[in-house]
């Protein structure tokens, strides 16, 4: 797990479109829908779109203000079926064993859930997924319970896409107070709904975790499993604090500045800038070093300069120190690797 900002925009629109889709089935205009939001009618569709997690925050209280039914957000989350979720949820397609599915759901869960953060566990007879909202400060009770709801909604509705119309939870624990429409509750969930609890948990019974799934090829999760690597390694590099040091490294590669005169820059104490970085399980030396890696081999594919140009403006002291460090990064040299390319 690592920070990603509130205002950061790094997730796809769906979260947003699903609730513009279910107001406007209510006759909500989009007007109210997308008030505060800042995103027009065809950012809504468009794969490029990218939002914040205060845009979704926004989206939900909007929902909160305009819809007439009690149980808009569980409703709205069983719309989430594994083909909403594109690469990820193809991977959850392509598990070859429920255990493998769940473990790669909990591994790359924030790719797809930019308000919650989830944890599984399994005490047999019974498994059970943890919930829990990210302290936004704009994130109020009301909006927490929202979350839950909707989120709650996903995985049942994720659940039964994987292992079929007959899954059901046998136990949901919610933390907030019962609603005055609690009977809903059980009637959309199917099971025991219990409040003011400890945690936010859907249960169920464990065996289910040992029950091949149809449509599971290893191959394809393979494939499917590289790609998310990658999109959580860019989702990584480019939010949070490792973010904010990339941007500020990309600025003077050739002359970083010093750790302290960094966290200057970012307005950050040099202890709070260590802590911070500790948190996303990072460093200022690891970042550079993956920077100039990355910014090497872009250099020697798409340009013409020397090897020895190329080591001054990634700041090495010299070219053979950036030939040594080259070739612990990808074990061959930058002369063989761009022979390797042009070939």
């Amino acid at each position: 797990m690592f920070d990603i900002g509130p205002n950061e925009k790094v997730f796809p629109v769906v979260k947003i479109s699903k609730v513009v889709d279910a107001l406007k089935d209510e006759g909500v205009s989009l007007q109210a829908t997308l008030a505060g939001i800042s995103i027009c009618e065809e950012e809504l569709v468009s794969p490029l779109t990218k939002i914040s997690a205060s845009q979704i925050v926004q989206s939900y209280g909007n929902a909160l203000k305009c819809s007439k039914n009690p149980s808009f957000s569980f409703d709205v989350g069983s719309k989430f079926h594994v083909s909403t979720f594109g690469i990820y949820g193809l991977a959850l397609l392509s598990g070859i064993s429920f255990r493998q599915t769940v473990a790669f759901a909990v591994q790359y869960h924030q790719l797809t859930a930019p308000l919650v953060a989830v944890a599984f566990e399994e005490l047999p007879p019974a498994a059970a997924w943890l919930m829990t909202v990210f302290p936004f400060k704009q994130i109020d009770a009301e909006l927490n319970g929202f979350i839950i709801d909707l989120q709650i909604g996903a995985h049942l509705c994720l659940h039964r896409d994987l292992m079929g119309a007959d899954f059901h939870p046998t136990q949901v624990q919610l933390a907030s107070p019962r609603p005055p429409w609690a009977a809903r509750h059980v009637e959309k969930l199917g099971c025991e709904v219990l409040y003011e609890q400890p945690q936010n948990k859907l249960v169920f019974p464990a065996d289910w975790l040992d029950k091949q799934p149809s449509l599971g090829n290893s191959v394809t999760y393979a494939q499917v499993t590289e790609i998310c690597d990658q999109l959580l390694t860019e989702l990584k590099q480019n939010t949070g604090i490792a973010g904010r040091v990339r941007q500020a490294l990309l600025a003077n590669l050739e002359s970083p500045p010093s750790f302290d005169a960094l966290a200057g820059q970012l307005g950050l104490s040099t202890r709070t800038l260590r802590r911070r970085m500790q948190q996303e399980n990072t460093s200022y030396r690891e970042l550079v070093d993956d920077l100039r890696a990355q910014i090497a081999v872009r250099y020697l594919c798409d340009t013409q300069l020397t090897v020895e140009n190329i080591a001054f403006l990634l700041g090495f002291s010299d070219p053979a120190a950036f030939r040594y460090a080259f070739k612990r990064w990808t074990k061959t040299t930058p002369n063989e690797f761009r022979r390797a390319v042009r070939a």
